[in-house]
Order: structure tokens, then C-alpha cells, then sequence
């Protein structure tokens, strides 16, 4: 009997993701092997060291069995309803010890890399922020370590792992989901941005009364443009960093014939 043939693997993931997804789980699971205590708070958040490592786990095991194929209720896409989702596993998921946690954050990253290269580029899957693609989800999947791998060093007192690199790797989930995450603070705007990451891409955002259009080429005639770089935008955007300090620092400058407008950008998003 001749063996069944492998099923076909393909480059579904852009260059570099595939490393950056499978080195942040592994730089996250470092900061978590060999801690007795996991009841350390996290700062800005009302979750222990412990709870974020665990909702960690769940997440990426959630991000693997989307791209495996499988179907996850998992709240209705609005920012609400996905901080009751996570309160509701957490509250059904037990396991508290660092040890245990960091080996799962990373056998759920793995096993999501293993899911997606096993499907087609062009095939979509349904995530808890809609429909997205492959390259997306993992873009997605990236970007949610980053931020509580972020929470988890800060909560130690140990460097965090975003970088520019990383934060590239990000911009095709941010950009698909910035339309689905739209705050009442973007009624009655009508406004467009240019949005330059410093050494990096740079994509254009167009309000029209709540409404919200991204662009992945800058937009012209800008009312107002906004250089950030590149880390802090990631932070702003996950509402980790305040943007009035970081433009006090000098890592935000506007300019256009409407820069009052660029303190409005950050409040037109809620953080999913």
C-alpha cells in the first residue's frame, strides 16, 4: 500500500511572522518560567501576572483551532462584548501557575503556525473581530502577545519585546481592524489622516460622520498628518501608552491645515 501523500503546505504567512509569532510566545514563556508568585498585578489592568498569562493561553489555543478550521463563539465582535468573553473562560479556567501557562502559550502558538500553513493564502476564517484571512489572523495573533506580553514585562520589571519589526508584522491586522472598532467620539467628525510610521509604512484613515475608511497607500490632501514612531503607535493603539505624553516626548508630531485634529485620532478607536 502506497502512504498517503502530506497535505500540501503553502507560504500563507508574510515573511518574518512565522519567526516573529514563534519567538514572542517563546520571549513571553521566559518571563513567566521559574515564577512562584503569579498574583503580581498587572499595571493598568485589574488582572494578576497569572490571569494575563492564562487568558494568553486561551487566546492563542482560540487563534489555533480558528485556523485550523473550527468554529469559536466568542463574543459579538465589539470591544464589550470580548472583555465579557475573556471574564467568563478565565472564570472556567483554573490553571494559575506560571510553569504550566508559559509551555501552553507557546504549544498554542505552534500549533496555530501548523494550522495555517496547511491552508490557502486566499482562504478566510471567521475570528472574534469577523472575517479575516490567513495573513491577517496571524497578524492578529501577533499583535495580541505583543500587548500583554507588553502588560507582563511591565508587571516584572523586565524589557518588553516590541520592536519595530514586530509592530510591520501588526499593521495588516490594524489596518483590517480599525474600520470594526470605531468609538462614539467618531460622530459628527469628518476629517482625513495620513498616518507615518517613522521608518516604516505609512496608511491613510478617512472619517465621514462615524464612518471610518482605511487606506493602505497615504491619502492625499491630507487634513492631518501624524508622525509617530513606530512602537509608541502600537502602544497608543492598544491603549497602553498615553498619547499626550508621548507627543510631550516628541515621539508624536502633527502638522497639516487641521493639526488640532491629531489629538482626536487615538479617541476615535476603542482598543479591541
Amino acid at each position: 500500500m502506497e502512504p498517503t501523500p502530506a497535505r500540501e503546505r503553502h507560504d500563507t504567512l508574510p515573511d518574518g511572522l512565522t519567526e516573529a509569532i514563534r519567538d514572542t510566545a517563546e520571549e513571553i514563556a521566559a518571563l513567566l518560567r521559574g515564577r512562584t508568585d503569579t498574583s503580581v498585578p498587572v499595571p493598568g489592568s485589574e488582572w494578576t501576572l497569572g490571569e494575563a498569562a492564562a487568558h494568553l493561553a486561551q487566546a492563542n489555543e482560540l487563534m489555533a483551532e480558528v485556523a485550523a478550521g473550527h468554529e469559536r463563539g466568542y463574543g459579538d465582535g465589539t470591544p464589550q462584548s470580548l472583555a465579557a468573553a475573556n471574564e467568563r473562560a478565565l472564570a472556567g479556567f483554573e490553571e494559575r501557575r506560571a510553569d504550566p501557562l508559559a509551555a501552553m502559550i507557546v504549544a498554542q502558538a505552534t500549533a496555530f503556525l501548523r494550522a495555517a500553513e496547511r491552508r490557502a493564502p486566499e482562504e478566510l476564517v471567521e475570528t472574534p473581530l469577523g472575517s479575516m484571512g490567513l495573513a491577517e489572523l496571524g497578524s492578529y495573533l501577533l499583535t495580541h502577545m505583543l500587548g500583554h506580553g507588553y502588560d507582563l514585562a511591565r508587571a516584572l520589571g523586565r524589557p518588553h519585546m516590541l520592536d519595530r519589526t514586530r509592530v510591520e508584522l501588526s499593521m495588516p491586522f490594524m489596518l483590517t481592524v480599525m474600520p470594526r472598532v470605531v468609538s462614539a467620539a467618531s460622530a459628527g467628525l469628518t476629517a482625513r489622516y495620513a498616518i507615518r510610521l517613522r521608518g516604516g509604512s505609512s496608511f491613510g484613515v478617512a472619517v465621514t460622520d462615524g464612518v471610518v475608511a482605511v487606506s493602505r497607500e497615504p491619502l492625499r490632501r491630507p487634513d492631518c498628518t501624524i508622525s509617530v514612531e513606530p512602537v509608541t503607535f502600537l502602544l497608543i493603539a492598544l491603549g497602553r501608552c498615553d498619547p499626550w505624553g508621548a507627543m510631550a516626548r516628541g515621539r508624536v508630531l502633527t502638522w497639516g491645515r487641521k493639526p488640532w485634529l491629531a489629538p482626536r485620532f487615538p479617541a476615535l478607536f476603542t482598543a479591541p
